[in-house]
């Protein structure tokens, strides 16, 4: 499997100028794109509404290929969030994985479901 190897730094300022070029900066406020990534999580679970889990675990080729794309967009609006809020989203995934390493530690987490302040 190949993986695209630019980063999200890279992806953010291509993600900026194709915005820029067609002019949608003028859509492209933090109200309307938090609401785009809503959508788009919705595109990407209307494609597991009623599945059972397994179906879920081995979708078909196709449909695999669907939600690969709005996992894309999803990724790309959040990207142009960070970008307007000035947030880098992968420090920000950073310090969240620190925080939650001290939230759930493993001796506590392991194999639950459950919330760090009912641990």
């Amino acid at each position: 499997m190949t993986r695209h190897t630019d980063s999200l730094e890279s992806l953010r300022a291509r993600l900026a100028k194709f915005a820029a070029e067609r002019d949608w900066e003028q859509f492209h406020n933090p109200k309307n794109l938090a609401m785009a990534i809503a959508g788009e999580a919705g595109e990407v679970l209307e494609h597991f509404q009623w599945l059972t889990f397994e179906q879920a675990a081995n979708l078909p080729k196709e449909t695999r290929a669907e939600v690969e794309l709005e996992c894309a967009d999803v990724l790309l609006f959040l990207l142009r969030l960070c970008d307007k809020l000035d947030i880098d989203l992968a420090a920000a995934a950073e310090k969240k994985l620190t925080l939650n390493a001290k939230n759930y530690p493993v001796d506590k987490s392991r194999g639950k479901a459950t919330k760090y302040n009912k641990l």
